[in-house]
């Protein structure tokens, strides 16, 4: 947990930002009551104590071609030294894997993959990932719809 004290003007400021990251300083400066230096500060303080990470655009996969989402659970080899590392760097640079947790339980990862269809998801998993010496075991589970998709954190009022 960050040990930066936060008052109504930071939540305030992380609420806009979470809601339109293309506000301008004055525009957010205007919906928070603060002056544009005060909001640029404040900005500026919040990053650097990582509370913000990022500032970024949320691109339509599907309208981009990427009509196939998954995830793909993956166990890697115990007896392989440095399994972890090698796995890790591969995954690093394969743009297709959106995103890669560490978990507990049966797998040692899951993977979220976006691919443009069924063929290209199986060449996908089969020459990339499951190709890697470290990987024992894979299992995708393809998305068939999206419920819901809010990458905004709650915060308080």
């Amino acid at each position: 947990m960050n040990s930066i004290e936060l008052d109504s003007f930071d939540w305030r400021l992380l609420k806009a930002l979470q809601n339109n990251a293309r506000l301008s300083n004055v525009a957010l400066s205007e919906q928070v009551n603060l002056s544009p230096s005060q909001c640029s500060r404040r900005l500026q303080r919040l990053e650097q104590h990582n509370l913000i990470e990022a500032y970024f655009t949320q691109l339509n996969a599907n309208e981009l071609g990427y009509k196939i989402t998954a995830f793909v659970s993956v166990t890697l080899e115990k007896n392989i030294p440095h399994a972890d590392t090698t796995f890790k760097q591969a995954i690093e640079v394969t743009p297709q894997i959106l995103e890669c947790y560490s978990i507990s339980g049966d797998a040692d990862y899951w993977l979220r993959v976006i691919s443009e269809d069924l063929p290209s998801l199986s060449c996908f998993l089969n020459d990339s990932i499951a190709t890697l010496p470290c990987v024992r075991d894979l299992t995708s589970t393809i998305v068939l719809n999206r419920v819901k998709n809010n990458p905004s954190i709650p915060l308080p009022n």
